[in-house]
């Protein structure tokens, strides 16, 4: 019996040890969901996504309105001739109001008092002109204004790409007139242009650099060079 109850001993103690010795089963890991929602949406789980900025429109930037170009002021001593455009303004008589312009001989020609002399006149002394001869029978108390509309051509010879007669420009100098007329010709004597001007008093003829100014009806005569 003692040899038996050893024998029992040594089997039970021989399968306790076999059982301690056997391996665990795996664990299955899982992987933390913050990690999952990461790698899947770019952002942990539980976390509400970043708000996207929002792109508001740009106040309208404000309108710059362009001012109205300021009107030709024109010289009150300028002496009109023929060529000149005329605005004359006779208040409350539209049909004596128009553009006129100043003839070869020098003078205007209107309805009711015919032909005024304008030539050698200020336009404010053709203004006067005028209200006088309708002041004689035609208009009790008349108020007449005159402005330039256009003043007469200038003329440009000699040298120079294009010569002839162009209208002139306020404010114009020997050099914007060369270069309304093209520019120089290869062949221009740039330092040599005769400017001949005529008024009440006679013509004039001189030789002027090139910023000299240039009145309406001035001749600019440019020079050839020989060499």
């Amino acid at each position: 019996m003692r040899g038996v109850r050893a024998a029992l001993v040594c089997l039970l103690t021989a399968l306790a040890l076999s059982g301690c010795m056997r391996r665990s089963a795996p664990v299955a890991v899982v992987q933390p969901q913050a990690d999952l929602d990461t790698m899947a949406y770019g952002r942990p789980y539980g976390v509400a996504p970043a708000p996207i900025p929002v792109a508001y429109a740009a106040a309208p930037a404000p309108v710059v309105y362009a001012a109205a170009p300021a009107p030709v002021v024109y010289d009150a001593a300028y002496h009109l001739d023929a060529g000149d455009k005329l605005r004359v303004v006779v208040y409350g008589q539209e049909g004596l109001t128009n553009t006129y312009a100043i003839d070869a001989g020098g003078s205007i020609t209107m309805p009711l008092i015919g032909a005024v002399p304008a030539r050698g006149r200020t336009p404010a002394g053709l203004a006067a002109a005028i209200a006088a001869r309708l002041r004689n029978g035609y208009i009790r108390e008349p108020s007449v204004a005159v402005e330039v509309e256009a003043y007469r051509p200038f003329f440009i010879l000699g040298e120079v790409a294009a010569p002839g007669q162009y209208p002139y420009v306020p404010n114009m100098s020997v050099e914007s007139a060369v270069a309304i007329a093209g520019g120089f010709s290869a062949r221009a004597r740039r330092d040599r242009v005769t400017l001949t001007h005529t008024d009440a008093s006679g013509s004039m003829r001189t030789v002027v650099p090139l910023g000299t100014a240039v009145s309406p009806g001035d001749t600019v005569l440019v020079g050839e060079r020989w060499f």
